[in-house]
């Protein structure tokens, strides 16, 4: 029996191995880089995989990009000769390719340049210089808020939040991300028994310290707030909001709306014995749940209040901070609820008769 062909050696296009790896580099992308090193990566000899397939174009740089400078710094970098040779070795090694270190440090910086938070964390943690990093975006956002630079003050520690790591993380160490949703269940998990257990309602001060608590997720961050004056920790609330929810205005208006339905209930009921919860059932025909409808802007089908709480705190999460949950009969319903007189909501555009922050 004749033996079989020698199957055809795979040619790799070295060239465009390098655009794809400067590509990873420039788009600040730990995920795209490292899988470009990994054991089934297109562009490793004995793989069956190609770079130049459909199924890899999003390893590929286009025409655009190639002549973007920050392109060309990175491809640069990566035909640089030792770190080439290294990437060569490495590709052609029958074993696990080690990451070119040289390239992960400008990798970080345009993560960093394109708010790619976790992917930076990534690259400086491969560094070791992962801490030392998140300090010195800490100190540098705390001059800024020393000089009243606040949109800098609040890009800063985004930043330095982004490159905080969780070690208790399964499988193995990993980024730390907001999470919103499961955070706005522990703000609300226990119903209010008094005006005190309401987050809506807390003094200016605590009210203050618990939103940016709740919006930063870090402790070290949360601490490291509570020395500038309230007027100062106002704005910097303001624009992380801003910087956090750009759809803030389209929440504002709901939630205006949604204390104008409050607001008609109890004029209603002061003019008749019933209570604001008959007159809510009677005027919505047992439907108080249109409430929170209207501050998430939409229905959802049998939904109950922890899960229009959950949506809420995915698409707009300060507003969990000016919610509070609310009996009806047998119906429990979120309600906007505010503090007279109070500057954190009228900050925020939250009031009748304050203008939507923008």
């Amino acid at each position: 029996m004749a033996r079989a062909a020698a199957k055809e050696e795979k040619n790799v296009d070295m060239d465009l191995t390098a655009k794809a790896i400067a590509k990873a580099v420039a788009d600040g992308d730990i995920v795209n880089f490292k899988a470009l090193f990994g054991a089934i990566s297109p562009i490793r000899q004995w793989t069956t995989e190609m770079l130049e397939s459909e199924k890899y174009s999003y390893f590929r740089p286009d025409a655009e990009q190639e002549g973007n400078q920050i392109f060309k710094d990175a491809h640069r970098l990566v035909k640089e000769m030792f770190t080439w040779k290294f990437i060569t070795q490495e590709l052609e090694a029958h074993r696990p390719a080690q990451l070119p270190s040289e390239l992960l440090l400008p990798l970080a910086d345009n993560a960093i340049r394109e708010s790619r938070f976790t992917s930076a964390a990534q690259a400086y943690e491969l560094l070791r210089i992962r801490r030392k990093m998140q300090t010195a975006f800490f100190e540098e956002a705390d001059k800024a808020l020393a000089a009243d630079d606040i949109p800098r003050a609040v890009q800063g520690y985004r930043v330095a939040i982004g490159l905080a790591y969780d070690y208790a993380a399964f499988p193995e160490p990993l980024p730390k991300v907001a999470n919103y949703q499961t955070g706005a269940l522990l703000v609300h998990g226990r119903y209010p028994r008094s005006p005190e257990d309401c987050i809506a309602v807390q003094p200016e001060e605590a009210h203050t310290n618990i939103a940016l608590g709740f919006l930063l997720g870090d402790d070290e961050a949360t601490a490291r707030l509570t020395e500038p004056p309230l007027d100062k920790r106002l704005t910097f609330l303001k624009e992380l909001v801003l910087r956090i929810d750009p759809q803030w205005d389209t929440f504002v208006e709901r939630y205006k709306k949604a204390c104008s339905l409050v607001t008609e209930f109890a004029e209603r009921m002061s003019h008749q014995s019933a209570t604001l919860a008959d007159e809510i059932e009677e005027q919505q025909g047992h439907n108080p749940e249109e409430i929170m409808e209207t501050l998430l802007g939409r229905k959802i089908e049998n939904g109950v209040w922890w899960q229009y709480l959950k949506d809420l705190a995915y698409e707009h999460p300060a507003g969990v901070l000016f919610i509070a949950r609310q009996r009806f009969g047998e119906h429990e319903v979120l309600m906007p609820r505010l503090l007279e007189g109070s500057s954190v909501p009228a900050k925020l555009g939250l009031t009748q008769d304050s203008p939507t922050p923008a």
